[in-house]
């Protein structure tokens, strides 16, 4: 938690994911396989005079939108790591393009299933041969894309510790993994390329259900499921990413270990902020009370070894002989410490 300074001697803010770069990297391989994928469907189609080239060709338009936002994230990010207006930094910024993707998946969503009910009311006769071929090259692709965006060995499901803060002061690093770790813009698009994976898995099911046993009420069908499941997506990463944006302490357990540490026996907590400031990396403000109070350097320390705590406010106050109201504190440096 040592003090980050740029040329100026100045504290930095470069708050950004450990993976940043190489999420960036892969995200951006991703967009340019998806934009080729775009551009071939809608060639042929134009050429071929076939609908359901042309309809998944400007499907993976809005993918390609949503997944160049994501890439986009990340350059901006990396571009103004060091910009002043961004008082924490820039590491939310993904966290900004996650949320809108799951915003453009919830219209996917949706519009799949406004097509899927007219299809059922109204159904329209299906070629499908050409949907097949269709959804078999979309599949490979997704798969492919979905290869390079898995997030690999980093723990992805959720533990919820916030009912017990673990006063006991377990500091396995093994049990910080959680959502609080997450990239949400690279699990944006990861459920992007995921979500018309699933959508080609159901539509070959369906085809095949249709041509060769008639079931032509299949495909809206499966529409309808697929364009569910895709919502409920959507919203566990809109609730999620939101969460992030409005500063939510999604950490409860290591507020909780931040909380034990400080006090000490010694000191009482008044008030403590913890939020997070990218994946991984938090920033916490804690207003201390005590009979004989240390100096914030010296709460500090009790912090260290603490992972992901990048910038640390302390606030000391000094109780009086009463132990009731303190004293107003010194509005001066030794009062008010930060650590990067």
């Amino acid at each position: 938690m040592c003090p980050a300074q740029n040329g100026s001697g100045e504290h930095r803010h470069a708050f950004l994911g450990d993976d940043h770069g190489d999420n960036g990297r892969r995200m951006s391989w991703v967009v340019v396989l998806t934009l080729v994928m775009m551009v071939v469907e809608i060639v042929a189609g134009y050429w071929s005079g076939s609908m359901a080239l042309l309809a998944d060709g400007w499907h993976m338009a809005s993918h390609a939108v949503a997944l160049g936002v994501g890439a986009f994230a990340y350059a901006y990010a990396h571009r103004h790591v060091d910009d002043t207006r961004y008082s924490f930094g820039t590491g939310k910024v993904g966290d900004l393009a996650a949320f809108t993707s799951s915003l453009l998946l919830g219209a996917i969503g949706v519009t799949m299933i406004f097509e899927s009910v007219q299809r059922l009311l109204s159904p329209v006769p299906v070629a499908y041969g050409e949907a097949l071929i269709v959804a078999g090259l979309g599949l490979l692709v997704n798969l492919v894309s979905a290869g390079l965006l898995h997030p690999g060995g980093s723990h992805d499901h959720r533990h919820d510790h916030g009912t017990h803060a673990h006063a006991d002061e377990h500091d396995d690093d093994h049990h910080e993994h959680g959502d609080h770790h997450t990239d949400h813009n690279m699990r944006a698009a990861y459920v992007h390329v995921i979500a018309d994976a699933l959508t080609s898995i159901l539509a070959i099911g369906a085809l095949l259900a249709g041509r060769y046993m008639g079931w032509a009420w299949t495909d809206p069908a499966v529409g309808i499921v697929g364009a569910l499941v895709i919502g409920n997506w959507a919203w566990g990463l809109a609730r999620r990413t939101a969460a992030v944006l409005l500063d939510a302490s999604v950490d409860t357990r290591l507020a909780g270990r931040v909380r034990h540490r400080v006090e000490g026996g010694d000191a009482q907590v008044a008030d403590l902020h913890l939020w997070r400031l990218a994946p991984g990396k938090h920033a916490v403000i804690v207003s201390l009370s005590a009979a004989a109070p240390l100096t914030p350097a010296e709460y500090k320390t009790r912090l260290a070894g603490l992972p992901g705590l990048v910038h640390v406010t302390i606030e000391v106050d000094a109780l009086n002989a009463t132990g009731a109201q303190p004293f107003a504190h010194h509005d001066d440096h030794d009062d008010h410490d930060h650590a990067h």
